[in-house]
């Protein structure tokens, strides 16, 4: 089901599909919910899928010119709230996984589990931001097809790009659908988002965390290791993929999530 919800007079909009234990799915930058869509179709044979567009992305509104992640994470919070939903287990995906991690920060008590998918704790670095800083001016300059068209093969492994044209120009589509207002204020709110680190090593809450080998945005020699994982957690390295592993190895992310559901979480 694909429908509305009116949080502080703003559209959000989402699917909610299957029965069972509530699983909430977050996009990355660039994406909208539709990214999820053959991975939360096989998902919600199992567990009750809830996939958002976080705002400023998708079908949802954009909430301001500029965004932070305590404002997107309050937001998927009420949304939540209005859906019933008394607690989940919340799957970031890059941008995703920063909201995910301020979601922790802000109502641990709602999460059964999270997952960062291809992401990080740590604050954006100088370079990273000044990265943000000339996207954003490309996308004033009414440059914004530059930005998809590099940024959305770049995701996926260099030995998979040829394998996943389809899947490639279906994300590059869903990239150039994006609003451009909605793209200024996401950047601000990544590039200004805090260093969330310590929070994630201090967790109670069961955490997986599932990397790519081959990604090209989060390197995984240099910050993989940097990351100290908590008790109570799982870190899976996917040796195929890139940024994109829900979609270039979907059957072992697919494995990976739903054995850690059933082993590590006995209730939601």
């Amino acid at each position: 089901m694909s429908s509305f919800l009116l949080i502080k007079n703003k559209k959000i909009h989402y699917t909610d599909r299957g029965k069972g234990k509530p699983i909430v799915l977050l996009h990355g930058y660039l994406e909208s919910l539709e990214i999820w869509n053959d991975f939360s179709i096989e998902l919600s044979n199992s567990f009750r899928v809830i996939a958002f567009d976080i705002p400023g992305h998708g079908k949802s509104d954009l909430l301001s010119e500029k965004h932070s992640m305590n404002m997107l994470a309050e937001t998927i919070y009420y949304a939540l709230k209005k859906l019933d939903i008394k607690k989940c287990f919340m799957l970031g995906h890059s941008m995703g996984g920063y909201v995910t991690l301020m979601f922790h920060k802000l109502f641990p008590e709602m999460l059964s589990g999270f997952s960062l998918f291809h992401s990080h704790p740590f604050a954006d670095l100088k370079e990273t931001i000044n990265k943000r800083l000339r996207e954003i001016e490309l996308v004033k300059d009414g440059k914004k097809d530059l930005i998809a068209t590099f940024n959305t093969p770049y995701a996926f492994a260099n030995d998979n790009i040829q394998l996943f044209q389809k899947e490639i120009e279906t994300a590059k589509k869903i990239a150039l659908k994006t609003s451009e207002q909605g793209i200024i204020a996401n950047l601000h709110a990544m590039m200004n988002r805090p260093d969330l680190s310590e929070s994630l090593k201090k967790t109670q809450v069961p955490f997986l965390y599932i990397v790519g080998k081959k990604d090209n945005y989060i390197d995984f020699k240099s910050v993989v290791p940097k990351i100290n994982i908590p008790l109570n957690s799982e870190l899976h390295s996917l040796e195929k993929s890139g940024h994109m592993g829900f979609i270039e190895e979907k059957t072992e992310s697919l494995n990976i999530l739903t054995r850690f559901i059933h082993i590590r979480i006995s209730k939601l």
